[in-house]
């Protein structure tokens, strides 16, 4: 008789894994010692960029709002009809599913 735990197939296979994973802890073991090293991955780096360059977005978006609020303000905002109508169907359609 076999049991699967999550996909993983009767007990002999967990036994399996465990004397994997001590055979691999007694090679680290045996091995010489160095210093510890941290290396962070080209992903990380991108994460970082990403995150000082989305301050500059903020600060662009916050300028564009200011713009439009002014234009709101003196009665010279003028929207493009045609990007609201799309929109306002795209969202009644969306709506309707």
């Amino acid at each position: 008789m076999s049991i699967e735990f999550f996909g993983v197939g009767g007990l002999g296979q967990i036994g399996a894994l465990k004397n994997a994973e001590k055979s691999q802890a007694g090679k680290k073991a045996g091995e010489a010692q160095g210093p510890d090293q941290v290396q962070f991955s080209s992903i990380l780096q991108d994460v970082q960029k990403a995150q000082t360059s989305s301050g500059n977005i903020q600060a662009q978006r916050q300028e564009r709002v200011q713009e439009i609020k002014a234009q709101i303000a003196d009665g010279s905002y003028r929207p493009d009809l045609n990007k609201v109508a799309a929109s306002l169907m795209q969202f009644i359609l969306e709506d309707k599913q």
